[in-house]
């Protein structure tokens, strides 16, 4: 399907965030006219809102596109799955019966963690599934478990030595630690098609991304670029990655984000040498986004900002614990924040369990971080994360765990505020909410109801029709 933003497009009678109603006239991929009864003109295609709320495009961001399409092929293995069955060993043997026993291929799981069935580990899967390749990855995406016919068919000697995988008293585990580069050379798979995870953003009205990939470089670019000019993936990306993008040209609907950042509490870098990744981003012309998930990870972060000396654009991922002295740093700094309000929701009763009791009525702020004057937006952090923005932005209001607890009341947003999560510019997230308005790209999205009754429960929200330049790239049948 061709990108190219042509043709006319009239959405009638619907309801915009002002509360008025009118008819919206889209033209070459933008907002031409908005007036009540506008003229159907021979050719254009015409969609009665009948009413209905329509709103921007929303924008995700921060998710995983590649790990989202991997994670459709994959067996989940979180506690939802767990609970419709009598446990994870007899999940994994349910699906080990569908393999063929004469070429057994991969079995990939996701979503895994310790709840779901202890800390596993080659021997436990060797017990359940000896026979066929096994790869689970955790729930934090820093983790892969593999059985042992995974390790031969990836070519490991047991007494191979140089490999990331881990090994206690001289012997493999079949853990693999922040090995992903490793296992996708001994893998030598392509790329995946991006056509399933486009069309699941178009169903809940996403019409552009922030990739977060930390390893993203000129192959991962270039794939999107394929992808998107193919029309298998109909969003624009902004693409985060390495030091592989500085300089490198943008194209159609794909465009050099900035350089990502992985901090990890166990194993900060030498303090200096993170100063210089930040100075040698800024001198490329690109802000950086830090991954931050503990206190001592902002903190670090902030004091490694304040040596560099930020840059706009500049912003912190996730923010997962950012107690009452960080927020002063962080509006200092200018930095955006990009947070994740579903986890509240998704992980809440865990975190009830595990995070320290100090620590937990910061996560994942909204309420403090805003009316401190911080940018905020919000991403799905897909596939590790639910992917639909509607329920991130209800659990930005409710701040409720899956069992009813209600964590950091005081943070809760309003509807209004919830949505906007989603609604900035991909370059400047948390900056001035896009509006449905004359010379605006057509990139909208129709809901199933107007907007009193959307803002009233965001997490019922469905779209109607979802729109990139003016093109129905999504409708409900």
């Amino acid at each position: 399907m061709s990108h190219a933003a042509s043709g006319s497009l009239l959405i009638r009678d619907a309801e915009l965030l002002s509360g008025a109603r009118a008819d919206v006239h889209v033209l070459n991929g933008r907002i031409e006219r908005i007036a009540a009864h506008l003229t159907v003109h021979d050719g254009e295609t015409v969609i009665e809102a009948r009413g209905r709320a329509l709103c921007v495009g929303l924008h995700d961001h921060h998710l995983h596109l590649m790990a989202h399409a991997a994670s459709l092929e994959s067996l989940p293995c979180g506690s939802p799955v767990i609970g419709c069955v009598t446990g994870f060993a007899d999940l994994l043997r349910m699906r080990v019966r569908l393999e063929n026993p004469a070429a057994p291929g991969w079995i990939r799981g996701i979503g895994y963690h310790e709840g779901v069935g202890g800390p596993i580990d080659r021997r436990w899967l060797d017990a359940v599934a000896p026979q066929v390749p096994v790869r689970i990855q955790h729930r934090s995406g820093r983790l892969w478990i593999l059985n042992t016919c995974a390790l031969r068919r990836l070519g490991v000697e047991e007494d191979e030595r140089g490999t990331p995988l881990e090994r206690i008293d001289g012997r493999l585990t079949g853990r693999l630690y922040d090995g992903d580069d490793w296992l996708r050379t001994r893998l030598a798979g392509t790329y995946p098609s991006l056509a399933r995870t486009s069309e699941a953003l178009a169903r809940v009205g996403v019409t552009g991304v922030t990739d977060a990939g930390p390893r993203n470089g000129r192959g991962e670019f270039a794939h999107f670029v394929a992808e998107r000019r193919d029309g298998r993936l109909q969003q624009d990306v902004l693409v985060m990655g390495n030091g592989e993008l500085d300089g490198l040209p943008d194209a159609r609907g794909v465009k050099v984000g900035p350089t990502k950042l992985y901090l990890r509490d166990a194993d900060l870098p030498p303090f200096e040498s993170f100063c210089d990744a930040i100075a040698r981003s800024h001198a490329a012309g690109r802000p950086v986004a830090i991954h931050c998930v503990t206190r001592a990870e902002l903190f670090f972060a902030a004091a490694a900002l304040q040596q560099a000396g930020p840059l706009p654009g500049d912003r912190i991922e996730h923010a997962s614990v950012t107690p009452p002295e960080a927020v002063p740093l962080l509006r200092e700094l200018r930095v955006s924040v990009v947070t994740q309000p579903h986890f509240i929701l998704e992980r809440g009763d865990r975190y009830l369990e595990e995070v320290e009791p100090d620590d937990q009525p910061w996560l994942y702020r909204g309420r403090g971080l805003a009316a401190a004057g911080i940018p905020l937006a919000a991403g799905s952090d897909a596939p590790y994360g639910e992917l639909s923005p509607w329920l991130a932005m209800s659990a930005a209001t409710q701040r409720r765990t899956r069992e009813g607890a209600i964590l950091g009341a005081d943070e809760a947003l309003t509807p209004a505020e919830a949505l906007a999560l989603f609604c900035s510019p991909a370059h400047a997230p948390g900056g001035a909410p896009r509006r449905v308005e004359v010379g605006a790209p057509g990139d909208l999205c129709l809901l199933d109801r107007p907007w009193e009754a959307a803002l009233g429960d965001l997490a019922a929200v469905g779209v109607e029709a979802t729109i990139k330049e003016g093109r129905v790239i999504w409708r409900r049948p």
